[in-house]
């Protein structure tokens, strides 16, 4: 590739470096990084995790003052320069066509259009930021190596995006203060990421980048250093099956599973106490207001990354527009409705097949229904994660005279002989209802039903799943309408 001409833009102490002309064409996925970073293992086999990824970290630009205080100067860290079209830093050689594509998937920043750069999509659909992502894995390598290790280490990276968006949005509301998502322009072929609306300086792929490096970090800080290989670490992590695995989270370090494993190593008070050591340039000790500030954003934060289910966006899954503006719903609403889809009658356990099926319930709806939209408000894959249907805020088409006053959750499956996995059930009885009460979007003392109760001439959601919700707290057994 020939290299094109490199512009260096400082903003806010971040380096970006665009490259004006690139040949070859490199997807924005976390396959193709892996597979990158397999390449720079094959370039240098001598080399040691932790060199491999400070000299990624060196690439990303991850040498600010956070780095330097708590991983060592930026001395220690190698310089970056190209011999013979070869891209060195004192550790490691790599090609100039490799070093282009990690210059370009590594520095992270937002343009004027709210583009996202330095992000990648994995294959579950969750977007990753890769700088937190890096820097987590080295503080947990150099911890590694540490006589102690400070504690919560791990989580400074994420706690310095979080601090200066706390910082920098004051008291505002929650989703300006924390977020946003985005739309790919391509889920096959990802190349450019665009977010819904103007971001913080915590966007959710961020978030993800800082929550995925604090349980890597914290993972490699105490196995054995010298049996680590960082491409099989995150090929593990982040492009494992289903089939590979059971509902067991204890024994899965498993990207999909971020939030249950992000909620054993971190708590409110040590999250907040990160954060105050990551800010601790930008604010004066004992300043109550950035204190106040700080504690109700770790709430926030709280609630949406660890006690909310992740939620696949419609854009992801390949949704139609609905044929007709939806009308809007009036929460807090009183009703939670169970469903199974029946057809598709097989479990989906991934985003593809979970997408597909999505789809084509969409399309029966509209089509075969005459309906406006997908019908339900929600439905539960069997991938780990939720689907947004018609969501929080527009009436469904789920429960026949009911639509108004409740949401619609569908399981995919037959579920008359038997259940949903455990953990694709506790997303919903557990955390999506707890999401749904705390921002405002089911009253408190709901009600839980299935749609046989309510509907007559239908066994919806099938017998062994309505056994089952008949033991979950706030199912009624009664007919509330009659």
């Amino acid at each position: 590739m020939t290299p094109g001409a490199l512009w260096i833009i400082t903003m806010s102490g971040i380096c970006i470096v665009i490259q004006s002309s690139v040949t070859a064409v490199h997807l924005r996925n976390m396959e193709h990084f892996i597979t990158a970073v397999t390449h720079l293992e094959d370039l240098n086999p001598g080399l040691s995790p932790l060199a491999l990824v400070t000299s990624l970290c060196k690439i990303a630009d991850q040498s600010d003052s956070l780095t330097h205080d708590l991983v060592g100067s930026s001395d220690n860290r190698g310089d970056i320069h190209y011999e013979n079209n070869t891209f060195i830093t004192e550790q490691m050689n790599i090609n100039h066509n490799l070093s282009n594509f990690l210059d370009e998937v590594t520095h992270h920043f937002i343009t004027n259009d709210h583009d996202q750069r330095g992000v990648v999509l994995t294959p579950d659909g969750t977007t990753v930021a890769l700088a937190p992502l890096l820097l987590g894995l080295e503080y947990g390598l150099r911890a590694n190596e540490a006589s102690n290790q400070p504690h919560g280490f791990y989580l400074l990276p994420l706690a310095k995006y979080l601090g200066m968006s706390f910082l920098q949005f004051g008291n505002a509301t929650p989703p300006e203060r924390l977020g946003l998502d985005g739309c790919w322009d391509s889920v096959s072929a990802p190349m450019v990421f665009t977010l819904s609306g103007v971001p913080s300086l915590a966007t959710d792929a961020l978030v993800h980048g800082g929550m995925d490096g604090a349980i890597l970090g914290k993972h490699l800080s105490v196995v054995n250093s010298s049996e680590v290989n960082l491409s099989t670490l995150l090929r593990s992590y982040y492009l494992g099956t289903m089939e590979e695995l059971d509902h067991d989270l204890s024994t899965h370090l498993r990207g999909r599973y971020r939030r249950e494993n992000f909620k054993k190593i971190t708590n409110l008070s040590l999250l907040q106490e990160k954060v105050a050591d990551a800010l601790h340039s930008h604010q004066q000790k004992g300043d109550l207001g950035v204190e106040s500030l700080m504690e109700k954003g770790i709430k926030d934060f709280m609630l949406r990354y660890m006690e909310c289910p992740a939620i696949i966006p419609r854009c992801m899954w390949g949704a139609a527009p609905p044929l007709v503006p939806l009308n809007p719903l009036s929460p807090p609403l009183p009703f939670l409705y169970i469903h199974h889809t029946a057809i598709p009658s097989k479990p989906c356990r991934s985003l593809q097949m979970c997408s597909k099926n999505m789809r084509a319930m969409q399309h029966f709806h509209q089509k075969g229904r005459g309906w406006y939209d997908i019908g339900y408000s929600f439905v539960v894959g069997s991938d780990g994660y939720i689907y947004e249907g018609r969501g929080w805020m527009s009436v469904g088409a789920h429960t026949k005279g009911h639509n108004t006053v409740g949401y619609g959750v569908a399981f995919i499956g037959n579920y008359t002989a038997h259940l949903p996995a455990q953990y694709d059930m506790e997303l919903v009885h557990h955390h999506l209802v707890k999401c749904g009460v705390n921002n405002g979007f089911l009253q408190e003392n709901f009600t839980i039903l299935g749609h046989r109760q309510v509907v007559a001439g239908t066994e919806c959601p099938g017998e062994s799943l309505y056994s089952e919700i008949t033991t979950w707290e706030h199912y009624k057994d009664t007919d509330p309408f009659k």
